[in-house]
């Protein structure tokens, strides 16, 4: 370790060896990131005022803190010989996740290197400290690697001090990812410890940007002895930039930080929501990154350890950190002078954020000034995914024309799931050979939404979309129609719930109770369809863009499902209808359907998820489908609908 002469010992650490992890093709998560970030703090002379720290691998027993023995046992052996072959090919289970012979190493280092500068920080050998690392680790989670990330680097830097170093008095650590997408991960590894406050600012866009789901929704507070210890701020649109962030730091993170007196800082400090960055769509400067770290220099007497997650634009990555290193320094001095405001929309969400966590922090309680609330910019441009299409075309401008197929597989998923096109990358090319083998067996589909219209249904068969629709389907490979069509009555409770949707917008969507219970009725209408055209439904419907080289649901699966019941579809989790179940047979067919897990009904019983009527739009596609049949008279339907929204569950 080479010593600076700064007046605060701030650490970096930088390791070549972590450029070793790369995919050949064009691929966002690439070595130039950390590197470009290097050769800026070099050219600027940071590294000579700082505390030059040598990398270190992570030992297993502190990456099974957080992670699984059988996930360890995947990262560790992934680069060796004898997996070569099947690199590729594992890594498609995975949710946009590629592996090359330098992945073990550089993950090892990445997570070995968070804790190596925490340590010495808590120590007092540093004031703080930046780990220039990668590849990510917010996205991971205890049995797998998600998003670009192999381990949680700053979810085991957590455990690693709460629990095996109770001698260096680390007993509360606040969390602070600002990293544009959710850090699903680290939230699932601390959901009901109260030692460590996790707060995440993000777009969710109503649970359509990635990762998708409602992990990133504001009402996701904790559970336990963790509830209220859980933050999250979801961005409804694109285009936020340091007025925005700036005015959550004011008005939730520092009240509660002042509140929670951590012992520690760690940042997970993405820089994807840096202007011009490709996957992020918002608009923070370095300004606007200094000033938010610079609150946060407050707490914990200044120890802040910062560890790199995304960001992908190079220039914005590079000035982006040397702004934060300058403010650990504390060699200038950081003003705020904003001419912008907040979107409208900002103050909504920091409303809803201040009500839902006023329970556990008092200090939130108290209504927002008038005057605050008012100081607004106009309307944000881009409301919804669907409306990005300029966003699009600005990224393929960017990158050349013989890379557009990555920019598909690898960009687009986290850019903002569009499945639609996705879908239609994967079906383009020479079809996988399962699909030959699923399209001999035929299934029920039984409906329970919107799809009972069947001009609803063929969206997701021929694609393309209907009346009251704001998004298009993608369509299936096997673009014919259902060989047949029944009606049938189960004895499961249908319910409403979400406050949104991409497709449909504002209103809650159809659920059945994954199990069955006596007096209950849904009307459900059956085609029967192929098993291959049931895994691109079963796709679309969870709005996910995975690697499709593989069936979701195979005929294996569909003899487990008739002794279980239900079948997790586990690449599809973060959607909500990755529940399959089975309801039978029908002319000794099986009858599928898919819908939330079981999981999900106590949240929804307990209104961490909202139950919601439904829009007009979709009412009157549920009352379509069920008069179309003749199964209901409208006048029937609509009360069917009606009292589906209004009974309790």
């Amino acid at each position: 370790m080479e010593s600076g002469s700064g007046r605060r010992r701030v650490g970096l650490v930088y390791d070549e060896r972590m450029c070793k992890h790369f995919n050949p093709y064009y691929h966002p998560e690439n070595p130039s990131r950390i590197r470009s970030i290097w050769d800026k703090l070099q050219s600027a002379g940071i590294h000579n005022r700082c505390v030059i720290v040598d990398a270190k691998e992570a030992d297993d027993k502190y990456l099974a803190l957080v992670h699984s023995e059988k996930h360890i046992d995947l990262i560790k052996n992934i680069s060796s010989k004898k997996l070569a072959s099947q690199r590729n090919r594992i890594a498609t289970r995975f949710n946009s996740i590629y592996f090359n012979e330098g992945s073990s190493e550089a993950a090892y280092l990445a997570a070995g290197s968070v804790i190596e500068v925490a340590e010495k920080v808590v120590k007092g050998e540093l004031n703080s400290a930046f780990a220039i690392v990668r590849p990510p680790g917010h996205h991971a989670e205890e049995h797998q690697p998600m998003g670009f990330c192999l381990y949680n680097n700053v979810g085991i830097t957590t455990r690693f001090l709460l629990d095996t170093k109770p001698e260096l008095g680390i007993k509360k650590i606040l969390i602070v990812d600002w990293d544009v997408h959710h850090g699903n991960g680290t939230q699932k590894m601390f959901w009901k410890d109260p030692r460590v406050l996790f707060f995440s600012v993000h777009r969710h866009e109503f649970g359509n940007f990635y990762p998708a789901g409602d992990d990133g929704s504001y009402i996701m507070t904790g559970e336990g002895p963790g509830a209220g210890f859980n933050i999250n701020v979801p961005w409804e649109n694109a285009r936020c930039g340091d007025a925005d962030y700036l005015a959550v730091w004011d008005h939730i993170l520092i009240p509660v930080a002042k509140e929670f007196n951590p012992d520690l800082v760690i940042v997970s400090a993405g820089f994807d929501a840096a202007i011009d960055d490709p996957l992020g769509g918002c608009c923070v400067t370095p300004s606007g990154f200094s000033v938010m770290l610079e609150k946060l220099m407050g707490f914990a007497g200044g120890r802040i350890v910062m560890a790199l997650e995304g960001g992908y634009n190079l220039n914005s990555i590079a000035n982006s950190v040397l702004a934060c290193v300058e403010v650990l320094l504390e060699e200038k001095n950081i003003t705020r002078t904003l001419k912008d405001y907040p979107f409208d929309s900002t103050w909504g969400v920091i409303n809803l954020v201040r009500k839902e966590l006023s329970p556990y922090w008092p200090i939130l309680a108290e209504k927002l000034p008038e005057k605050l609330n008012s100081r607004k910019a106009p309307q944000v441009q881009f409301q919804s995914s669907d409306s990005e299409d300029e966003y699009d075309d600005d990224l393929r401008r960017v990158l050349s024309v013989e890379n557009e197929k990555v920019v598909e597989d690898v960009i687009e998923p986290l850019l903002k799931l569009k499945v639609n096109e996705q879908v239609l990358d994967n079906l383009s090319s020479a079809p996988p050979p399962w699909r030959s083998k699923l399209s001999q067996v035929d299934v029920w589909y039984a409906t329970f939404g919107s799809n009972m219209s069947i001009s609803r249904f063929l969206c997701y068969i021929e694609g393309g979309q209907t009346e009251g629709m704001r998004k298009k389907c993608s369509g299936s490979m096997d673009t014919r129609h259902p060989k047949e069509t029944v009606w049938k009555t189960v004895p499961h409770r249908l319910f409403f719930g979400h406050d949104c949707t991409s497709t449909w917008g504002p209103g809650g969507v159809a659920f059945l109770h994954p199990r069955s219970t006596e007096g209950d009725e849904t009307h459900m209408c059956l085609y029967k369809i192929t098993l291959e055209q049931f895994n691109d439904v079963l796709l679309q419907e969870n709005t996910s863009s995975i690697d499709t080289t593989s069936p979701l649901f195979d005929i294996s699966d569909l003899h487990t499902i008739t002794d279980n019941q239900f079948f997790p579809v586990e690449a599809l989790k973060t959607g909500w209808y990755h529940n399959v179940v089975y309801l039978g047979k029908e002319k000794d067919i099986p009858i599928l359907t898919m819908t939330c897990p079981v999981s999900d009904i106590e949240l929804f019983k307990t209104g961490k998820l909202p139950l919601c009527e439904p829009c007009e739009e979709y009412a009157n596609t549920l009352v379509k489908g069920l008069t179309e049949s003749k199964r209901l008279s409208k006048e029937e339907a609509i009360s069917y609908i009606k009292e589906a929204s209004s009974k309790a569950l």
